[in-house]
């Protein structure tokens, strides 16, 4: 079985896990009804998609 003959230093160890931070999560207004929305999602509050109500049963768009 393979045994590691030295220690791997801090530095090392952080250096590898550097990539696996998270990042925020990337959110836009919707231009119909300025609410937050991811992008490239339909809107959860309007129902709306690129200009074109999609979605019927809405909070606001009902």
């Amino acid at each position: 079985m393979a045994v590691p003959k030295k220690k791997t230093s801090k530095s090392r160890r952080d250096m590898r896990r550097s990539h696996l931070s998270l990042k925020p999560v990337n959110v836009i207004s919707c231009p119909n009804c300025k609410a937050p929305k991811l992008p490239h999602h339909v809107c959860d509050n309007c129902g709306t998609y690129n200009g074109h109500q999609i979605l019927k049963d809405c909070r606001l768009g009902a």
